[in-house]
């Protein structure tokens, strides 16, 4: 790989970033759409996902069985996601293709038909995503974890509420698309194999427009409380624990993620061999780093059985809290190499490349290379990480439980 990020901003103020990948004959792109859930109107929780099913449906002169036809036709492996902050469209394909690729995706972006007869269908699949969490209990928790964590509007749910996607509407919709695909805070990225010279002509050509203003900034309400229990009549208990930490922008991310990485970084991590090996509490338990540009926390799950659900949340906790008791070289070299195992596997995806450099830009105004995070991994200590946890305690938990049984915060 070549290190080292293309950047370019076009007149309309959308920023273009690339990162070369000398190895592959691949390339990924995205289009970071500022119409992410927590910038939806009040009421509208779910708006983001079913626009991004509609917007596919019909653009340009296409109808939706020939825009299909036309994706398909340049054989793109298409993604999209709905975060808090963004909606995400895009692709990874061979390089040869990306040229007609971004055409198509210039008429969904800005000439979608946005039928009415095709927004219920958009809709529907909504709705049916949502219930079908109801099967998904370790998802469900999570989702409704971030929506208890997280200052509102924050954590809302990217699947949506039911009752608020019923009532949602076509020109509601519409609206949202035109208000929220502002083309100036539009973030463009691509990794791979391409010529960022001819991309950045390209994209100013097709996405000729005024710079609009900025738009308003979201106001933030409070968190909604410290525990939460959803009855179900299944045969587990799934808990979910959340618990603020530093974010990107602090001096003490990567003494954090190493932390966390010594608590759940595999096997022979903290949680698993403690919780799950020597106690037999769970069959499945998890803690990972999760962040938004706003805030941060540190994520974990466990799956157990009504009977063990209560020991098994106060064993967590306590090796959250035990961990700033001591921490040893080896656990520290192996949470080292495991973070950057990651992100070398990570390096090696155009997709996963082309999605880090819009996050790091979004939430650092700038993109880091992979030698830079390799190093500050690399320069953390035990004595560093330590001091970090003193100032930066692993306590103060939201938690929510979905089964048969609830349990008992301390």
């Amino acid at each position: 790989m070549i290190e080292g990020a293309d950047k370019h901003i076009l007149n309309n103020g959308m920023v273009i970033l690339g990162e070369p990948m000398d190895a592959v004959e691949s390339v990924a792109f995205g289009f970071m759409l500022p119409a992410g859930a927590a910038t939806l109107p009040e009421g509208c929780c779910g708006a983001s996902n079913v626009i991004t099913d509609w917007i596919f449906r019909g653009a340009g002169d296409r109808d939706s069985r020939q825009l299909s036809d036309a994706l398909d036709g340049l054989g793109l492996i298409r993604g999209h996601s709905v975060g808090s902050s963004h909606i995400t469209i895009g692709a990874a394909l061979e390089a040869g293709n990306l040229a007609p690729a971004l055409d198509l995706y210039a008429d969904v972006i800005l000439r979608s038909s946005l039928r009415d007869d095709q927004f219920e269908l958009a809709r529907q699949l909504a709705i049916d995503e949502v219930l079908s969490l109801d099967d998904d209990p370790r998802q469900k928790v999570m989702l409704k974890l971030r929506e208890q964590f997280y200052p509102s509007p924050l954590g809302r749910s990217a699947v949506g509420d039911v009752a608020e996607l019923k009532n949602l509407t076509p020109d509601v919709s519409k609206q949202i698309v035109n208000d929220r695909f502002n083309l100036s805070q539009t973030i463009f990225t691509v990794a791979g194999k391409y010529d960022f010279d001819a991309v950045c002509r390209q994209l100013e050509h097709l996405f000729k427009s005024e710079r609009r203003h900025d738009d308003e900034a979201i106001t933030l309400g409070a968190g909604r409380g410290q525990y939460t229990h959803i009855d179900n009549d299944g045969a587990q208990v799934h808990i979910g624990l959340m618990m603020e930490t530093v974010k990107p922008t602090d001096e003490n991310y990567y003494n954090a993620r190493v932390a966390i990485s010594v608590l759940s970084g595999g096997m022979s991590a903290r949680l698993f061999t403690e919780v799950r090996e020597k106690r037999g509490l769970c069959y499945a338990i998890v803690a990972r780093y999760h962040s938004l540009k706003e805030a941060a926390g540190i994520m974990g799950y466990a799956g157990t059985t009504p009977d063990k659900a209560q020991e098994t949340l106060d064993c967590i906790i306590g090796e959250f809290r035990r961990l700033r008791e001591g921490i040893s070289e080896e656990e520290l070299a192996r949470a080292k190499v495991g973070l950057k195992s990651a992100l070398i596997l990570q390096s090696e995806s155009s997709s996963s490349r082309a999605g880090a450099i819009g996050s790091d830009y979004y939430i650092l105004g700038r993109v880091r290379s992979l030698d830079e995070i390799k190093d500050k991994i690399e320069e953390t200590s035990v004595e560093s990480v330590l001091g970090f946890l003193r100032d930066h305690p692993f306590d103060g938990f939201t938690i929510v439980t979905i089964g048969p049984k609830q349990v008992t915060v301390a």
